[in-house]
């Protein structure tokens, strides 16, 4: 059985004015995901600046996270780390705070071996019960589990249930799935590839455009489900521009900028990102009111 079906949020981490997490705004942002049709809270990712927190903030934001959602949908902890006994500790930590799963993006920099990844993860694995989505995201991290090593892991490793595939490659996707065969869910890890994902068998989203649509994304994966193609390709099409405005800088300069226009106070974003470019933000709005969103 799939950790979720449907379309989790990668939420930010808002802040305070000092750069401090700001717990009650985060609060608020996961009871505006839940109320909106959120499927899962994935807490602590990329989109959530899980590199420039602390260990302690880290567990502390998950730990909040279950708390404050209380089972009502599925929390997925991100945990990875290109050291792999950290990664350890946080999916342990995560474990115990009651994380309903763990997202383990690929070591970055020291860029593993496939040889090197199977070792990685399958060591991660042993050391925790949770079920394990891995995460494939080469642009940013210059390492991509190629389809058969996901299979391997996926085939070897109980608990290694699931990949997020955001390598943009789709013809490496349906690779993996036909190799698969059923042992591996699939969640697409790029919102402008919802749709074709969804065709080869994926799950859902983990997504970025969650954070301001919520509802319309959900509605997207669930219309696909629900056997409403045309209806799920038209959200997928009628959410392009947000989408390519939403990464027009920097995951995720432009979300948080986002939730700012909405109202949502999310506060800046840690060094080494910055605040977003003032045209881009132009045509981040202007998408916004495109697709509906209200600005404050």
């Amino acid at each position: 059985m799939a950790i979720f079906t449907g379309a989790g949020v990668a939420i930010v981490t808002p802040m305070l004015s000092n750069g401090e997490v700001n717990y009650d705004k985060l609060e608020e942002l996961l009871e505006f995901q839940i109320k909106n049709g959120s499927d899962a809270i994935i807490i602590c990712g990329t989109t959530g600046e899980s590199s420039t927190l602390t260990m302690e903030e880290h567990s502390e934001a998950i730990r909040f996270t279950v708390e404050k959602v209380k089972k009502r949908i599925p929390v997925i902890a991100g945990t990875g780390s290109n050291c792999t006994q950290t990664a350890i500790d946080l999916s342990r930590e995560a474990e115990k705070d009651g994380a309903d799963g763990l997202l383990l993006v690929t070591p970055y920099y020291n860029k593993a071996t496939q040889n090197g990844l199977i070792a990685h993860y399958t060591r991660i694995a042993s050391a925790v019960s949770a079920p394990i989505i891995l995460y494939n995201v080469p642009s940013r991290t210059g390492c991509n589990i190629l389809p058969g090593t996901a299979v391997a892991l996926a085939k070897n490793v109980p608990n290694i249930v699931g990949i997020k595939e955001a390598s943009g490659n789709i013809s490496q996707v349906a690779e993996l799935m036909a190799l698969a065969d059923g042992c591996i869910d699939l969640y697409s890890g790029n919102d402008d590839q919802v749709v074709p994902l969804m065709a080869l068998g994926g799950k859902g989203v983990i997504s970025v455009l969650s954070n301001v649509a919520p509802q319309q994304t959900h509605d997207m994966v669930q219309k696909f489900l629900d056997g409403d193609i045309e209806g799920s390709r038209k959200i997928q099409l009628d959410a392009l521009p947000l989408i390519n405005a939403l990464f027009c800088e920097v995951n995720p300069i432009p979300a948080k900028a986002a939730l700012n226009l909405m109202g949502m106070e999310v506060g800046s974003l840690r060094a080494p990102l910055t605040d977003m470019e003032p045209a881009n933000q132009e045509r981040l709005a202007k998408a916004m009111k495109e697709f509906g969103i209200p600005l404050a």
